[in-house]
């Protein structure tokens, strides 16, 4: 472990926010408007006689799938407008949190849908034991736009199987971000039949309800997922301008472009990139950028963990590059503090370097924590110690195995004590600080534990995992 603690060269930094300011945004009106809707569609089943329908076995049965499936409904078009890019949602609430509830919402809104579908069969079956089949196969088939619920049902069920952990693990990212997108074609198809069928549609107003949310959500979809980044794309005009190694498996690109500085782009976000290279170009992967942003130039540096990565190792000067985003809050942004530690496992160095580039601050103020395994998979060693001697970055190269799997330390590093103490031995005003943490996940949730052990502020712990 060295260090390095060096003069700056004048970086000011802005007042600190203060505590508990009030900071309201448009984006705070999601999760409001988010619940409202849930409770509207529960007011829709009521007005429809949902509570007078449960008594009797057969319309409770009845009456419970119609609720499970408007519901799952709902939040199903709540999940696409969480991933739709928005930009002042994903500046306010930052794409880790969107993703996170984006899957818990789609797992509940799977879940009420199985129940939907179980509780339909199970009252059509009850009617008519004699001819069970013959009703499943109504119910599912051959009844009035049942055939495309049925098919959006199995496009859903596919997507959902392949999003638990244990699948993602076997998957490539490519090939999982390919079947999630079977999500919208799963929605789509499950509406006609809400239409025709659903007892909740019959007035007017009722439908105007439903197609304002499904004209919304594909709204800002199409919008935000393909319209704005095509036109950024065609404006900024990106092209490749070099690749270079800068370790064993590990390539920066660096691209440059037209008018970038109206990207609004901020050190520690990240973009999803297209390289217009070949056979593949389409599957987009998110990188985020390793040099603070300039209005001519931006650089990734990746990790070659799949054919994508791979294939962008070979890319070539004037390769054309299609980009969304920025998106991202692991930026200054979001400080709550004059000073800062940086704490980074592996690749996750690279919104780090980016960070301590162009950030505002004093000599002394920052302090970045480098965590690797060998000695040559130190990303930007020499960038690091160039930055940290121009602007007083203390810099702490952390090199080894972890000591252990619940632990973010390298082995030999503060035997004595456990994470939390050495942590606050290393940096002894941690919980002063702003922490900003990139890695992988079991060794950033490791990290986490340790800087609230070290009593640091939730709102003053700014994460990203290097995780889909």
């Amino acid at each position: 472990m060295t260090t390095s603690n060096a003069a700056a060269t004048g970086h000011r930094r802005p007042p600190a926010p203060q505590r508990g300011a009030l900071r309201l945004s448009l984006a705070d009106l999601l999760g409001p408007a988010a619940i409202a809707s849930v409770v509207a569609v529960v007011f829709l089943w009521i007005r429809n006689q949902g509570l007078l329908s449960l008594t009797t076995v057969d319309t409770a049965v009845g009456s419970l799938g119609l609720l499970t499936g408007l519901v799952s409904a709902d939040l199903m078009l709540l999940q696409v407008v969480l991933l739709a890019r928005i930009p002042w949602v994903e500046r306010s609430w930052g794409h880790d949190l969107l993703t996170r509830r984006h899957r818990w919402i789609g797992f509940a809104s799977f879940w009420l849908m199985l129940a939907h579908v179980v509780l339909f069969a199970v009252q059509r079956i009850s009617r008519d034991p004699a001819s069970a089949l013959d009703e499943l196969w109504k119910l599912f088939i051959t009844d009035p736009w049942m055939l495309f619920a049925t098919i959006g049902t199995i496009a859903v069920i596919m997507v959902v199987v392949t999003s638990v952990r244990a699948a993602r693990r076997r998957l490539r990212y490519e090939s999982w971000h390919l079947l999630h997108l079977y999500a919208y074609l799963g929605v789509a198809f499950t509406f006609p039949h809400m239409l025709e069928d659903g007892a909740d549609f019959h007035e007017a107003w009722a439908r105007t309800y439903w197609w304002t949310l499904y004209l919304f959500a594909a709204g800002v979809t199409v919008v935000y997922r393909l319209g704005w980044p095509a036109w950024r794309s065609l404006y900024h005009r990106l092209r490749v301008a070099e690749v270079r190694p800068e370790g064993p498996g590990i390539f920066s690109v660096t691209m440059r472009g037209h008018r970038l500085d109206r990207l609004r782009t901020e050190s520690g976000q990240f973009f999803i990139w297209r390289f217009l290279d070949g056979p593949g170009w389409s599957r987009g992967n998110p990188y985020t950028l390793s040099a603070a942003p300039t209005a001519d130039r931006l650089r990734i540096t990746v990790k070659i963990a799949g054919d994508g990565s791979e294939r962008q190792a070979r890319l070539t000067p004037g390769t054309r590059v299609l980009i969304e985003g920025p998106y991202g809050t692991l930026t200054a942004r979001q400080r709550r503090h004059p000073r800062m530690l940086l704490i980074a496992a592996g690749i996750g160095v690279t919104p780090m370097r980016a960070l301590l580039e162009d950030t505002a601050y004093a000599p002394g103020e920052a302090v970045l924590l480098y965590r690797y395994t060998e000695a040559e998979h130190a990303v930007f060693a020499d960038e690091l110690r160039q930055i940290a001697g121009r602007r007083g970055v203390e810099l702490h190269f952390m090199p080894g195995p972890r000591r252990a799997d619940d632990s973010w330390l390298p082995a030999g590093v503060g035997t004595h004590a456990d994470d939390a103490q050495v942590l606050k031995e290393l940096v002894p005003d941690v919980a002063n600080r702003d922490v900003y943490v990139c890695g992988p996940p079991a060794w950033l949730s490791a990290v986490r534990k340790a800087t609230r052990s070290a009593g640091v502020h939730r709102d003053s712990l700014h994460t990203e995992e290097f995780a889909w």
